[in-house]
């Protein structure tokens, strides 16, 4: 029963990712440290109804660093406060579509926008890549491993620059296998046919339409209050 309630308040897709792209630009155009925090805490505490806290701290963990460098970068640039801003606003923007394609699967991203009529090849390269974003990175991981099992030092720097070869060549290697397997496997499977059918129909139904109205409204309604302070 339970499940099936989940089911009837599902977005659409386009749905959500328009949502995402309001809180985007609520986000950039934020400009006071308080109401950074509190956009954040709103996908802190979504991420933790999705149950996804585990997958979001490896992420962030591989994040923070950037958000750092970027911080120090605006530090000695303009000051700490702007720094401060700046590190906050990346870190709150790429945890907005954490959130989105952690709940949106790629499958379902391309296929309604081909109903928007976007090119069903774009709305596939377009997919496949976020498919295959985690297989490639698996593929690294492996490379990574046995280089250093044989003794050859691949981990960032410049002492290790040289070396670098030893770990990009089978890495590309390997991709370039990867994507030749599917070009014969979608080939096979008539991937060029016209007249394409997909197991879901994608439409924008009320409950669409009321959360686009909502995420407008609200959108509006942030950026005046923050305009008034």
């Amino acid at each position: 029963m339970r499940s099936g309630c989940m089911r009837g308040v599902m977005l659409d897709p386009r749905t959500k990712l328009v949502l995402a792209l309001f809180y985007a630009i609520l986000i950039v155009a934020s400009q006071a440290t308080a109401w950074l925090a509190a956009e954040l805490g709103v996908l802190l505490l979504i991420v933790l109804i999705m149950q996804k806290g585990r997958a979001y701290l490896r992420w962030l963990r591989m994040l923070l660093p950037m958000a750092l460098f970027f911080g120090a970068v605006v530090w000695w640039s303009i000051d700490w406060p702007a720094a401060v801003d700046a590190a906050m606003k990346l870190i709150t923007l790429t945890s907005t579509f954490f959130v989105f394609f952690s709940a949106t699967t790629p499958d379902e991203m391309g296929d309604s926008l081909v109903k928007v009529r976007l090119p069903y090849t774009v709305a596939f390269v377009f997919s496949t890549a976020l498919q295959f974003v985690p297989v490639v990175g698996r593929k690294a991981k492996n490379v990574f491993d046995a280089q250093r099992a044989r003794g050859i030092p691949v981990e960032p720097g410049w002492s290790s620059l040289r070396n670098y070869p030893a770990f990009l060549t089978p890495l590309l290697i390997q991709a370039f296998k990867l994507a030749e397997e599917l070009a014969e496997a979608m080939e096979a499977r008539g991937f060029g046919r016209p007249h394409r059918s997909f197991l879901k129909e994608y439409k924008l139904r009320t409950v669409d339409w009321l959360a686009l109205a909502g995420g407008l409204l609200v959108l509006a309604a942030v950026l005046f209050l923050q305009g008034t302070n």
